[in-house]
């Protein structure tokens, strides 16, 4: 692959189950790396877009976290596989398509397909991050375990057999969400140099 003048110099592929708090921490980053240097990219934005599209649903309402989209996400899940199936760089091309910051947060791997595309496509700039929470955690979040949904490798896939960069605990007990982002926080500086 050829660096192209808008290719970005980090790339961080963030995971995590329902709950773990995802879109707080790549929120955080962000804010605090500012938006002239980082954009959060959603690889479910493109698969719930496109969803929305082919079945006549309100895409907003898809997008938020309300009954609506918990009311699709078994079959939007159904769906989503069978298009990555066809082809597994679908969702994440589409997300990443016209992305021009330096840094690129994607905030929501879910496949392992997911990661190896990332890797294969920008293996340099690449580094994963597993955002965890215990399950009390995440049912004081508002989480339950829905069948279909909680055993599916939508929320599963990425439960072992991947070696991440980081793994941040984003519970009371834990380190501070700040103490544990300093490393990451501090790669964009680096980031590109050889």
């Amino acid at each position: 692959m050829t660096m192209e003048t808008g290719e970005p110099k980090l790339i961080l592929v963030f995971s995590g189950k329902r709950k773990s708090g995802k879109d707080y921490v790549t929120d955080q980053i962000l804010r605090r790396l500012g938006s002239d240097v980082c954009c959060v990219l959603r690889l479910s934005g493109p698969l719930k877009q496109q969803y929305a599209q082919e079945h006549g649903l309100d895409v907003e309402q898809l997008l938020g976290s309300g009954r609506y989209k918990e009311d699709f996400r078994a079959d939007m899940i159904l769906w989503g596989e069978t298009r990555r199936r066809q082809d597994p760089g679908f969702f994440c091309r589409l997300a990443t398509r016209g992305a021009q910051h330096p840094v690129w947060v994607v905030s929501d791997a879910r496949r392992l397909s997911d990661l190896q595309w990332f890797w294969a496509e920008f293996p340099s700039q690449t580094r994963c991050v597993r955002v965890q929470a215990s399950d009390q955690t995440r049912t004081e979040r508002g989480w339950s375990f829905t069948a279909g949904i909680d055993d599916a490798e939508s929320e599963c896939g990425l439960d072992s057999g991947v070696e991440f960069d980081w793994i941040i605990r984003n519970e009371a007990d834990a380190p501070s969400l700040e103490e544990q982002l300093q490393p990451i926080l501090k790669l964009p500086e680096t980031a590109g140099q050889s």
